[in-house]
C-alpha cells in the first residue's frame, strides 16, 4: 500500500484528491495540511511514501516545504509530487531545484495522476515531456554561462552523451535505441550519472544538462 499525504490550502481539492488517488486500492491518503508548514510537520508524523505538494499557500509555500522535506535526512524516503495549477516556467524550475521527484498540473486525468504517485513511490522522477519543454524554454530564456567544465570532468564522454539524452527528455529505452545501448546499460548510465552530479534524480539532470550548456536552448525532446 503506497502511503500518502495531500498538501493543499483549499479542503474541496484535499477532499478531491483523496477521491481520486484512492480510486484503485492501492493507494491511502494517511494525512492531510493545509499549509507548507504543516505539511512538514505531517510528513515528519506520518513518514508517507508521497507527499503530494501544492505551490501557492499560505506560511510556507510548497517549494519551501519541499526544500524542507529533501534536506530532512530522517525523511530521505519520502518523495514529493508538486500538483499545482500553475504552470509558468519558474514554478516548474525552481520545484524540480527544491527536490520534487515530479510535477504535475491539476488539469492532470485521475489516471495519470495515480499513476505519478506509483512512478514517485517506486523511486522514479517524473517529468512529462510538456514540463521538459517548459525546462527547456525557461532555461533558455536565462543569459547562459559559460560551461562548468569541473562539474562535467566528473563524468566520462559517453556518460556525457547520455546526460545530453537525458536533458533532451529522452526515456532509458529511448537513449538505449539512440546510443544502440540496452536498456540496462542506461538505466546504469543514468544511475552513474545521478551519484556523479549529486543529483536528486532525472528532473535535477535535465536542469544540470542545461545550466552546463551540454544542452543548447533549441533542443527538443523526442
Amino acid at each position: 500500500m503506497i502511503r500518502v499525504v495531500v498538501v493543499d490550502d483549499q479542503e474541496l481539492v484535499r477532499t478531491g484528491l483523496r477521491t481520486l488517488v484512492e480510486h484503485d486500492g492501492d493507494i491511502t491518503v494517511v494525512g492531510e495540511a493545509d499549509s507548507g508548514r504543516t505539511g512538514v510537520w505531517r510528513a515528519r508524523e506520518l513518514r508517507p511514501d508521497v507527499v503530494l505538494m501544492d505551490i501557492r499557500m499560505p506560511d510556507v509555500d510548497g517549494i519551501e516545504a519541499t526544500r524542507q522535506i529533501v534536506a530532512d535526512r530522517d525523511l530521505g524516503d519520502v518523495r514529493v509530487l508538486v500538483l499545482t495549477t500553475f504552470d509558468e516556467d519558474e514554478h516548474i524550475v525552481e520545484a524540480i531545484r527544491s527536490g520534487a521527484a515530479g510535477y504535475l498540473l491539476k488539469d492532470v486525468s485521475p489516471v495519470d495522476l495515480r499513476a505519478a504517485v506509483r512512478v514517485v513511490a517506486a523511486g522514479e522522477a517524473l517529468l512529462s515531456p510538456s514540463v521538459t519543454r517548459r525546462v527547456m524554454r525557461s532555461l533558455a530564456e536565462v543569459p547562459r554561462a559559460r560551461v562548468d567544465d569541473a562539474l562535467l570532468r566528473r563524468i566520462t564522454d559517453r556518460e556525457r552523451e547520455v546526460l545530453e539524452q537525458v536533458g533532451r527528455g529522452l526515456s532509458n529505452e529511448e537513449i538505449a535505441r539512440v546510443l544502440y545501448l540496452s536498456p540496462a546499460t542506461a538505466r546504469t548510465y543514468v544511475s552513474r550519472l545521478l551519484a556523479k552530479l549529486d543529483a536528486r534524480d532525472r528532473a535535477q539532470l535535465v536542469v544540470l544538462a542545461y545550466e552546463t550548456g551540454l544542452v543548447s536552448p533549441g533542443a527538443q525532446p523526442s
